[in-house]
């Protein structure tokens, strides 16, 4: 049964790469509609956790561990591939530090992917794109393609495709890393602002103390654990 409370519980997520243990029992829960930033230094086990939230990587030995992973009340974690993709596509958008664009599309055709991949017909989805377009103020670039916008335009149109799906969590793992400081404050104002408008939830890795600061909460991770 879902929980409305929470859209991310997850309770002792280990990670092993050969004898290394890069996540050392995490417990994470995120609220519904909630933004919230992890911090720490390099090879603290921010992006694997990120990775393993958002279904792109397993945990280690998680049946050993008794680890538990849920999505607004759906376990993922002994879903086989093809189950896991279809849920990934439906329930979970992501924002990289390079915003991963096909350069051969259009800025439009780029946020259409996600919905293509799901099955979900053009007409169904192309009024919420021209939407997103226009709350990114990107309505101008529908159909440019990547080498032709600014790092910023390419980086809010990386947001517009992680949404178009309606995801029930955006996964952002230093979405400003490669933006200037204008650049940056905009797209951490548009975090907010989508979380008003489609009460978005949002859980941001990033090594930008002044987002980090602005979001509902942080959390600091150190040693593969959270501290804070």
């Amino acid at each position: 049964m879902p929980n409305a409370k929470t859209m991310i519980r997850a309770k002792n997520i280990h990670k092993f790469y050969g004898t290394l243990e890069v996540l050392k029992g995490v417990d994470i829960h995120i609220k519904p509609s909630e933004v919230v930033s992890i911090v720490g230094e390099s090879g603290a086990g921010k992006s694997t956790l990120l990775q393993i939230l958002g279904t792109l990587d397993k945990p280690s030995d998680f049946d050993k561990y008794g680890t538990e992973i849920t999505l607004d009340g759906n376990s993922y974690l002994k879903m086989k591939d093809k189950e896991l993709s279809k849920f990934r596509n439906r329930n979970i958008g992501f924002v990289f530090q390079n915003h991963q664009l096909l350069p051969e599309f259009t800025a439009l055709e780029n946020v259409l992917l996600p919905s293509r991949i799901g099955g979900i017909a053009e007409k169904e989805v192309i009024e919420k794109a021209h939407s997103l377009f226009e709350d990114l103020n990107i309505a101008s670039r529908l159909h440019h393609k990547p080498s032709e916008l600014s790092g910023g335009e390419a980086q809010r149109v990386a947001v517009a495709r992680a949404l178009i799906n309606s995801p029930k969590i955006i996964f952002a793992d230093e979405p400003t890393g490669n933006l200037d400081s204008k650049n940056a404050d905009a797209l951490h104002q548009l975090f907010f602002d989508l979380r008003d408008k489609y009460q978005q939830t949002f859980v941001i890795v990033t090594h930008n103390s002044v987002l980090a600061e602005s979001t509902d909460r942080k959390l600091v991770m150190k040693d593969g654990q959270i501290v804070l």
